[in-house]
């Protein structure tokens, strides 16, 4: 209880008293008059000596309140006024009403009354102080080559021109450039790989060949030279530099430089000569670094080499990557995954192939691939089938009544109770978690094995035990009929399994177009040899003739941009909208002229994108810069909640920021 409650409760219990000697009085009058008038008149003068006496003591206390209040204040400015920070008080406004003399000799600026603030420090703001409810500040601001600590906070109370904000300015110049120093002088690793060596040598002459591997260690021993770095080559193709994070910045700068002057090396290579690069950084130590620097080259060669790629504690940066991929000549890698994933098989209880949402006819190929490794060593093997696209469809229906592949399809409810700790999940045809059906099941399993031939993105499926990750290859079904090549037991495919997996070459390849190499075609002549019938798979991919006109509006509403590019945008509604929009991608790149086109359509959540090139541009990197991904010639993109119209515009400024960074 404060001074003043228990102030008024003594004088409300004086009354009191007073009070019970006139009612006494009153009693006393019917037996003694005189005493009773005598009680009456010492009430009454108690009752104006107790008023008198309250007023008095309530004038003195409300005195001395006034008197605390005004030497607080005074204590309270002559503590701002010799306070050894910089100081200053700042209307809502954001002008200045008030600073110490600390403020004006580290800022060494006088008049300041009235100024706005951010013309003082423009990267100052406090419209946060100020709302509701309104929250201290503290933030760190540069100004004159100077650098600030800045606390804030508003008084309570109102002030006669609005709100006002206390701020404390702490310099703090030295410790910034002495943690600048530190930051600039700690080591990054550097890995450098040369891609496609043993391709690269064999498309020299012999007599070239010393002069080729002598220029590729100059230009990568000059670099790390000129930006004091310290060179380690340890294998043949294989280089460690150590760098200090000083110069990181200006690698960035330059789009790593160092890129293109290996793709100037020409020593009678018929092959170009090309290297990536793992940079590994702000790790807590050198093993963290190094860790981070294998994950970095693992990621650029996953995406097809002749790039950088940056990895630190919170993401992947990528810079490059602007070339076509070439074909390993050597197939001893698909040898020996055929081996040890046969070995995997032998081992499980069962097996379960996953593939991406919507399955198209290449996953389904590789599933295929997959389940007659499993049969021939007599395994229990199902595939994960839950959403697919009309040609899948059209697969499905020649399937359907073929005795052998009864129950061989489940969807995910029964799939997650097939999936125990013995079972070996194989996914075929994407690398990502996120566009399976069911990324749970992963953890549920006792081995996961991924096969695909995309270009790595930043996401990837972990704790695998076998990964055949090859973005030289056409398709998933090629890499499987590799696979099956390689099988020590050499039953025969059927012949609808062989048309799956051709089919899925035949899709991917658009009719051994694109991404076609030499393995490519001994891949398809496999499968030819099991009987595949070219004539059959031709009519999978027949469509109706509405479908083809819904196609053929998609192309006419195409527009070009920078002169070789196609955009079409299209609202048509059609439960195969995604295949005529890929479709009409392909059909674009027939314009003389045209070197890559995209095609826009809505969804339920957005807009798609559908990339396509004829290698002279990246897709894959355009389409990356709006969350997409996929290949160097073929990419897509989802945007959530946009129109057709700002996704088009979203697109054009990510051409725009690709044609700018390949022309620097």
């Amino acid at each position: 209880m404060d001074a003043n409650k228990k102030t008024e409760l003594y004088y409300v219990t004086g009354g009191f008293y007073i009070v019970i000697i006139a009612v006494l009085a009153m009693v006393t009058f019917w037996f003694n008059r005189y005493l009773a008038i005598a009680e009456l008149a010492v009430s009454l003068i108690l009752f104006v000596v107790n008023y008198s006496y309250k007023r008095h003591t309530k004038r003195k206390i409300s005195e001395m309140f006034e008197q605390m209040t005004l030497d607080i204040g005074s204590a309270t400015g002559n503590a701002l006024l010799d306070f050894p920070l910089a100081a200053l008080i700042v209307e809502e406004n954001g002008k200045i009403r008030w600073y110490n003399d600390a403020f004006a000799k580290t800022f060494n600026e006088e008049h300041l009354y009235d100024k706005e603030l951010t013309a003082l420090i423009p990267d100052i703001a406090t419209e946060n102080l100020f709302k509701e409810p309104a929250m201290p500040m503290q933030t760190t601001v540069c100004c004159n080559g100077k650098s600030f600590r800045v606390f804030g906070s508003v008084p309570q109370g109102e002030y006669k021109k609005g709100r006002i904000a206390v701020l404390y300015f702490d310099e703090i110049t030295e410790y910034v450039e002495y943690k600048n120093k530190y930051l600039d002088e700690k080591t990054f690793e550097c890995l450098i790989f040369v891609d496609n060596y043993d391709e690269l040598m064999e498309s020299t002459p012999n007599s070239a060949m010393p002069q080729l591997q002598a220029l590729l260690y100059k230009i990568i021993n000059d670099w790390a030279g000129e930006n004091d770095g310290i060179l380690i080559k340890y294998e043949k193709d294989k280089y460690c530099i150590l760098f200090e994070n000083r110069y990181l910045e200006g690698f960035i700068k330059d789009k790593f430089s160092i890129l293109s002057e290996i793709r100037a090396i020409s020593e009678g290579n018929t092959i170009p000569a090309s290297i990536s690069i793992g940079i590994g950084l702000g790790g807590s130590n050198l093993v963290e670094n190094d860790g981070f620097a294998k994950a970095a080259i693992n990621m650029a060669l996953g995406r097809g080499g002749d790039q950088a790629v940056v990895k630190d504690h919170e993401q992947f940066s990528f810079y490059g990557g602007n070339s076509k991929e070439y074909e390993k000549s050597t197939r001893v890698k698909a040898r020996v995954v055929s081996y040890a994933l046969n070995g995997l098989i032998a081992d499980a209880d069962n097996i379960v192939v996953m593939s991406h949402r919507g399955t198209d006819v290449d996953s389904l190929g590789a599933a295929f691939g997959v389940y007659r490794l499993a049969r021939m060593q007599e395994k229990e093997v199902h595939i994960l089938l839950e959403s697919y696209d009309q040609t899948v469809k059209n697969m499905l229906e020649r399937l359907e009544h073929v005795e052998e592949y009864g129950g061989l399809f489940i969807n995910v409810q029964q799939a997650a109770s097939r999936v125990t700790a013995g079972t070996l999940i194989i996914v075929v045809d994407t690398h990502k978690p996120s566009l399976l059906e069911d990324a749970s099941l992963l953890q549920k399993a006792g081995q996961v094995v991924v096969i695909d031939h995309h270009r790595r993105g930043a996401e990837f499926i972990e704790n695998t035990a076998l990964i055949y990750h090859e973005p030289y290859a056409s398709s998933a079904s090629e890499m499987l009929t590799e696979i099956l090549q390689y099988s020590s037991n050499k039953m025969s495919l059927t012949k609808l399994e062989a048309e799956c997996l051709y089919a899925g070459i035949v899709i991917d390849t658009k009719s051994f177009t694109f991404k076609t190499g030499v393995r490519t075609f001994e891949a398809a002549s496999f499968l030819r040899k099991q009987g595949v019938d070219t004539v059959t798979i031709k009519t999978m991919f027949q469509q109706d003739l509405t479908s083809y006109i819904k196609r053929a509006s998609i192309i006419r509403e195409a527009e070009i941009y920078r002169e070789t590019i196609a955009i079409s945008a299209t609202m048509e509604e059609d439960k195969n909208i995604h295949l005529l929009v890929a479709q009409a991608a392909d059909e674009l790149l027939n314009i003389k002229g045209i070197t890559a086109s995209f095609v826009l359509y809505a969804t339920e959540n957005g807009v798609s994108i559908s990339g396509r090139s004829l290698g002279n541009m990246n897709v894959q990197v355009v389409l990356e810069k709006l969350g997409g991904g996929g290949h160097l010639t073929i990419a897509g993109a989802q945007l959530s909640d946009l129109s057709i119209k700002e996704a088009k515009e979203q697109l054009c400024k990510a051409i725009d920021e690709y044609v700018s960074e390949s022309s620097n």
